[in-house]
């Protein structure tokens, strides 16, 4: 028997070792998920490096364990049968008899030196083998360490990568934002441009300059610096642009006029000596600003000065067009809808030598738009492209794009196989006027849009100079609309713009057809707001026929101008340009006109009271008439005495 002195030392250092163990098992989250700090990672790895190497110990000893005084006993008590150490892991596997379980087997942690254990076994006949399993924890910590020094060097890379980035981005500040093209691969041409044949000949001459510009040169002459397109929006300055540089096909730099102005001073200016040095160096080659009102506006705009930083780049991009150093080869095409507001340095010749306007297209224009936008989409034989063309006279490119667009998905949400015209009337009013809404239940207020409207539409047809009525509804719109009146506009008269004294007399009238409805048929009291929009414009445009047009009995003389805007350089708003007396007199010819024209409107309405009965009835019923069926109504009508209608109307 071998007698132990420190046997309960021996317990005391097995219990501190099970519980360095157990510590050691237990995961440590804390420091493995922080990563603000370098230490607690490194930190994580090294204990995670001793967590795997111990894990084989602690699942073998808690599958089966033995303490070390247990198994000194059973070998004194001569259970043991055989004992298998692994030197390595600094484990025993102990095979013993149980007279209770029989044979069994348990594990034992072993200390750095076990002279109790070699004395018992000496004691004792027992097995006793020497067996060192694979050894991988030199390896094993290896493989730790490299992960753990590749993690910190990808971080170190990581930050280098976003300073020296952001480095880069603060030297190419001042660089040129413009997108660069080598050829110009637009995918557009001349002839998928369609409604601005004037604007397409003068930018066929630029078109000759860039590819052979040696049959100008060899008789003297200049080809131009730059070229302005002017016109309304939506109108196809941009397109025509991206035309002009797919015809050419030479380098082509598309920049908008807003990228060149930053919250910083020097910046603009700096992006346009880039832009002009790469155009250089790319010659001949064409370069495109769109919106350059946004940095042409004209210098020293509004009370207390302009924009400094603005101002610089425009100083700049002047200098650049038409300096001490010509930019042979260069054209600058720039487009804009606001030509009024920029600088007239930018305007003279020998920057911008050229001003092609792009305006609304006429009839063949809106044609040709249509046949372009129509080549995708799949019509019904019944819809005219022409007749789309003649009801949409001021309507731009991008409108008549649009509206075919709207029809389109009109006809996808009914669930049809190809747009019809009921699809082109509702997206020509949805464009126009507003969306359509819930039809209104009958009611009182109902009968009053009706008669109002009709009312508009009575004397679209009763006056010889007013243009015909498209149709009249009294299905409510989109923005307050509860029903409207449209007339067919002459397209020459809006293409010129000349408007007869006759034709504004009888719009005046038209507008006042509502009012005069409500009040004849309602009475003074039930008259409502619903006039107001129609007033206002009543006033705007008696104003402008005693104060500009000359059409008044004041005579011919313009007694008032555009107003200017002094924020945009035009200096401070002038005085009155008449006396006291002269704006008395205004009044009271804009008073007159609107009074002749309302009781001239009250007339008719009152004259044709049966008929206008008749046709809300008509109205009530179907919510909406078309033009033609309303002027066959009206024809079918059979005015009666004046006796039988005095009668009707004293009722």
């Amino acid at each position: 028997m071998v007698r132990f002195k420190d046997t309960a030392t021996a317990k005391v250092n097995v219990n501190m070792k099970s519980s360095w163990i157990n510590r050691l098992g237990q995961p440590v989250k804390s420091s493995a998920m922080s990563k603000k700090h370098l230490w607690r990672i490194l930190g994580g790895w090294v204990i995670s490096q001793s967590i795997l190497l111990g894990t084989p110990a602690l699942a073998n000893r808690d599958s089966g364990s033995m303490s070390y005084t247990d198994l000194l006993q059973k070998i004194e008590a001569g259970q043991v049968i055989r004992i298998q150490e692994d030197p390595s892991r600094q484990l025993a596997k102990v095979t013993f008899t149980d007279e209770a379980n029989g044979q069994q087997i348990r594990y034992v942690a072993l200390f750095d030196h076990n002279p109790e254990l070699m004395a018992a076994l000496r004691a004792n006949p027992v097995d006793y083998e020497v067996r060192p399993s694979a050894d991988n924890s030199v390896a094993m910590g290896l493989v730790v360490n490299v992960l753990v020094i590749v993690a910190v060097l990808a971080f170190l890379l990581m930050i280098l990568r976003r300073s020296s980035q952001s480095s880069g981005n603060a030297m190419n500040f001042g660089k040129s934002k413009a997108r660069f093209q080598m050829e110009a691969k637009t995918g557009i041409l001349f002839d998928d441009v369609a409604g601005i044949e004037e604007a397409k000949e003068e930018l066929q001459e630029v078109v000759t300059f860039l590819k052979s510009p040696e049959k100008f040169t060899a008789i003297g002459a200049k080809i131009p610096r730059g070229v302005l397109l002017v016109g309304p929006p939506g109108t196809g300055k941009t397109l025509l642009a991206k035309a002009v540089a797919g015809e050419a096909g030479v380098p082509f730099f598309s920049i908008s006029g807003s990228e060149f102005v930053e919250m910083f001073v020097g910046v603009g200016a700096s992006r346009v000596r880039d832009l002009f040095k790469k155009a250089k160096d790319n010659s001949p080659c064409l370069i495109f600003i769109d919106e350059i009102d946004a940095v042409g506006r004209q210098r020293g705009a509004g009370i207390g000065g302009g924009n400094d930083e603005r101002e610089q780049t425009l100083n700049q991009l002047l200098t650049e067009m038409d300096g001490f150093e010509g930019n042979p080869g260069i054209i600058v095409i720039a487009a804009t809808n606001r030509p009024d507001v920029l600088d007239t340095a930018l305007l003279r010749p020998g920057r911008f030598d050229r001003q092609v306007i792009v305006d609304l297209p006429g009839y063949n224009g809106r044609l040709g738009i249509l046949q372009v936008h129509a080549r995708n989409k799949k019509l019904a034989d019944d819809v005219s492209l022409e007749a789309i063309a003649r009801r949409t006279p001021g309507l731009a490119g991008a409108d008549l794009a649009n509206l075919l667009n709207e029809a389109a998905i009109l006809t996808a949400r009914r669930r049809k196989e190809a747009i019809t015209l009921l699809e082109i009337d509702d997206a020509i009013d949805r464009i126009t006027i507003g969306l359509a809404l819930t039809p209104l239940l009958d009611s009182k207020k109902k009968r009053l849009i009706a008669y109002h409207e009709v009312g508009h539409a009575l004397l679209m047809t009763l006056l010889k100079n007013s243009d015909p009525l498209n149709k009249v509804t009294i299905i409510p719109r989109s923005g307050g609309i509860g029903g409207f009146a449209q007339q067919m506009f002459n397209e020459d008269m809006v293409d010129s713009g000349l408007y007869t004294r006759a034709w504004l007399i009888d719009q005046i009238t038209i507008a006042l057809g509502g009012r005069a409805a409500e009040q004849e048929v309602f009475g003074e009291a039930e008259v409502t707001i619903g006039a107001s929009n129609d007033i206002q414009m009543v006033s705007n445009l008696a104003r402008e026929m005693v104060t500009r047009y000359g059409m008044s009995d004041l005579g011919l003389v313009a007694l008032e101008s555009p107003g200017e805007q002094v924020f945009l350089g035009r200096g401070f708003p002038s005085q009155s340009e008449y006396s006291e007396e002269v704006a008395t007199k205004i009044d009271h010819q804009i008073r007159a006109i609107a009074f002749r024209c309302y009781d001239q409107a009250c007339r008719l309405i009152r004259q044709h009271r049966v008929l206008l009965d008749q046709l809300v009835e008509v109205l009530l019923e179907k919510e909406t008439i078309e033009g033609d069926e309303f002027r066959r109504l009206v024809s079918e009508y059979t005015p009666l005495p004046e006796k039988q209608m005095a009668i009707i109307l004293n009722k």
